[in-house]
């Protein structure tokens, strides 16, 4: 590869962003590092029109780092709930809270000193640096993978790291010094809309004529996908459990892990274990369970089958609990950071008509 070849896939790149590059997208009106870092981290294995509504609730709520490291992690966990990958929403704040703490406020503008910080990886913390400062530094995410993989037909997968440091090699050589930032949010964008996963929009691409996966009509074979893994199913039964106060008990979740940090309905592996519980540790030897509708979920690495049991408490249950443990008035719960399905799963009509939860 020449000098001249990374030239033209730079201005061909940079001169299709000028026509049809998403200029309009909400944290391009402001690009200040507080804005980038959390887009990033919010579009991190998250579409963008996925991410657009709940950047702007964020925003408002928390418009400044200042802010945000201000806020109590349950109100921003609250905000997050939906965008699923909690662990990126522990993260932010914690983020803010040594951005405060250590740098006065003020985003560091190196590398080196952005990938310290909680949930900035390598390519977020290019991004930052390449958009907000417009300072030369090398994104590879996803999208710039996709394209770099087809571009060049790249073997293998992008996961193997011999591959995926093969792309960073390339995404760095065509990183220009000049109007970084515009080139960055380009390739991205070409990744997202043209270079898609499934029937890419080659005719639009404005790499098409040096493409080699377009001259061997190969792209559908890049990237090499890895090898499929049969995923497991975990069944759990699910405790919603409201006291005479019209309280929902909900337990909150260990911060490490599926969910963590986010509140949930106290689960078990069987219901035999869901029973033993009511009686033991809430004291309640006569109940009724009435299932509510099953439920099921995706994870990256298993699928979770949930079995909601419902259960109205007549007598006077102990106020002593695990401290993980809550009861909680259906009012209070919008200032938790609830799972999406758990969120399903309070709205059932089963629920409501009772009167206890809105």
């Amino acid at each position: 590869m020449s000098t001249a070849s990374a030239s033209w896939f730079q201005n061909q790149i940079l001169t299709w962003y000028r026509q049809h590059g998403r200029h309009d997208l909400p944290w391009k009106q402001s690009m200040n590092p507080y804005n980038v870092w959390v887009s990033e981290i919010m579009l991190q294995q998250t579409q963008v029109a996925t991410v657009i509504p709940y950047f702007s609730k964020f925003m408002k709520s928390f418009p400044t780092v200042t802010k945000l490291s201000q806020a109590s992690m349950d109100a921003v966990l609250a905000h997050w709930a939906g965008l699923g990958y909690y662990a990126r929403g522990r993260n932010l704040h914690k983020t803010a809270t040594i951005i405060v703490e250590k740098f006065a406020g003020v985003f560091p503008n190196k590398v080196d000193e952005l990938i310290t910080l909680p949930g900035i990886g390598l390519s977020t913390a290019g991004a930052i640096v390449a958009q907000a400062f417009n300072q030369r530094a090398t994104i590879c995410d996803g999208n710039v993978k996709r394209v770099l993989s087809r571009f060049h037909c790249v073997s293998g997968s992008p996961t193997e790291k011999k591959v995926e440091s093969t792309l960073w090699d390339l995404a760095n050589f065509y990183t220009p010094k000049k109007q970084v930032a515009d080139y960055t949010q380009a390739i991205m964008d070409i990744g997202a809309t043209i270079c898609t996963r499934s029937s890419p929009n080659c005719h639009a691409c404005p790499l098409q004529k040096r493409c080699q996966a377009f001259i061997e009509n190969k792209q559908a074979l890049f990237p090499e996908k890895k090898l499929a893994k049969v995923i497991p199913t975990r069944t759990v039964f699910m405790l919603c459990a409201l006291n005479t106060s019209a309280e929902l008990l909900l337990q909150q979740r260990p911060t490490k892990g599926i969910w963590g940090g986010l509140w949930s309905l106290p689960e078990f592996s069987s219901k035999a274990l869901l029973n033993d519980f009511i009686r033991n540790e809430l004291g309640i030897k006569s109940f009724t369970l009435s299932p509510l509708e099953q439920m099921k979920h995706s994870f990256t690495h298993y699928h979770l089958d949930m079995k909601p049991m419902l259960t109205h408490l007549q007598s006077k249950v102990p106020k002593k609990l695990p401290t993980s443990f809550h009861w909680v008035k259906s009012d209070d719960m919008k200032q938790l950071g609830l799972p999406a399905p758990i969120k399903k799963i309070l709205k059932y009509d089963s629920i409501r008509q009772k009167q206890r939860i809105t």
